[in-house]
């Protein structure tokens, strides 16, 4: 599906936790989780003791476009959502974050400002982690990252999905009609990731994007997901990846299973915006605060408002509102204060290029960003992700 991160993680916990009480092929499963893993932060290092006090947690779900296509470069995260599981309340919240977002990202020393979904591309899950961290001001304990490569056939290991549909439209030669329907992988796919046509654009396609993953979710969760179990666990290890350890996912299956059944979904929302020809959403402070308030409550922490570069900017920009006015500068020379309240200082010049870097060194990146360096105004269009 459109990235269905939250399946990975589902799909892990789904199965360790029927491993936990049933005895079903436990071992199959801690090979599988062991073949996922990915070394931990200290961020996932620290939230293993929250889940051992059976506290909220958070997981940046990443669904990369490698594999999609018939790409083999290292694709960008062209999903993204923060899952907060709660198992005191039982309750997930899918906040999902829109690709083309403008967001102030570090990478080996770097600073740029790109769509926030070069963070992945440009210095991996941590990059990712920090990047989303910093943009929204809440903790990111874990991530979870599935190859769009291995969607069809986790879909169908599944039995397929049902989803509703809100139109009739066709895509890539599939054409899905108004209405409810099963859908087998390929047709999820297509159903997922269908962007242009679309009213809402790829606020739309997000909300589908949640409808398959809360189905799929809900497949995994159900004792009849396990007729299939070992098909399931092939896909996922050669198409996830993912720093919870195995101790930790038996530990969440056992206390955090029940929050699955609740899925909250959200968006941040963004205005359109131009950038030396190049299409961006910027998130409006206000917005930025409302999204963090929100993911913040479900972590059991009080509120803190967002400070950032992408607040200055905000400041910045008094006249842009994504309507009338949408041309939007990005500032130079600023001073800025990230999530944690630690001041730091961006330095050059900035604005839409095809390279990240500072003071002439830079490293290439691939589709429209804007940076610290001012030498390339090339702006190129990403995978239809």
């Amino acid at each position: 599906m459109g990235k269905w991160k939250w399946i990975l993680i589902i799909v892990l916990l789904a199965l360790v936790g029927v491993a936990v009480y049933a005895g079903v092929a436990y071992y199959k499963v801690q090979e599988t989780a062991n073949d996922v893993y990915s070394n931990a932060d200290s961020a996932s290092k620290s939230a293993s003791q929250q889940i051992k006090a059976k506290k909220p947690i958070s997981i940046l779900l990443l669904g990369i476009d490698t594999g999609s296509d018939g790409r083999t470069d290292k694709g960008r995260s062209d999903t993204m959502m923060v899952a907060t599981i709660n198992p005191k309340t039982k309750k997930t919240t899918l906040m999902s974050i829109p690709r083309d977002t403008l967001a102030s990202m570090k990478a080996d020393g770097e600073s740029s400002i790109q769509k926030i979904n070069a963070a992945y591309q440009i210095g991996g899950s941590t990059t990712a982690k920090n990047t989303v961290k910093n943009l929204l001001n809440v903790p990111i304990n874990y991530y979870l990252t599935i190859n769009m490569g291995g969607m069809k056939d986790l879909v169908n290991a599944v039995g397929g999905v049902t989803v509703t549909s809100k139109y009739t439209f066709n895509f890539n030669g599939i054409t899905i009609t108004k209405g409810t329907h099963h859908l087998n992988g390929k047709q999820a796919l297509t159903f997922a990731r269908m962007r242009y046509q679309d009213p809402l654009g790829d606020y739309g396609r997000q909300l589908r994007q949640q409808q398959v993953i809360k189905a799929v979710a809900k497949k995994l969760l159900s004792a009849n997901s396990l007729t299939n179990y070992q098909k399931v666990l092939n896909i996922v290890k050669k198409n996830i990846r993912t720093d919870i350890s195995f101790g930790d996912m038996t530990s969440m299956a056992k206390s955090y299973r029940a929050a699955g059944n609740t899925i909250k979904s959200d968006q941040l929302q963004g205005q359109d915006a131009t950038i030396n020809g190049g299409s961006y959403q910027i998130a409006s402070t206000k917005e930025l605060n409302r999204v963090s308030k929100k993911l913040r409550n479900q972590l059991g922490l009080s509120a803190a408002k967002v400070k950032n570069k992408e607040v200055s900017m905000n400041k910045a920009n008094p006249y842009f509102d994504g309507v009338n006015y949408t041309t939007y500068n990005v500032e130079t020379d600023t001073s800025e204060t990230d999530a944690t309240g630690t001041e730091g200082t961006e330095s050059s010049g900035t604005e839409a290029t095809g390279t990240t870097g500072t003071q002439g060194n830079t490293q290439q990146s691939s589709g429209p960003t804007a940076t610290w360096s001012q030498n390339n105004s090339a702006n190129q269009q990403g995978a239809n992700w």
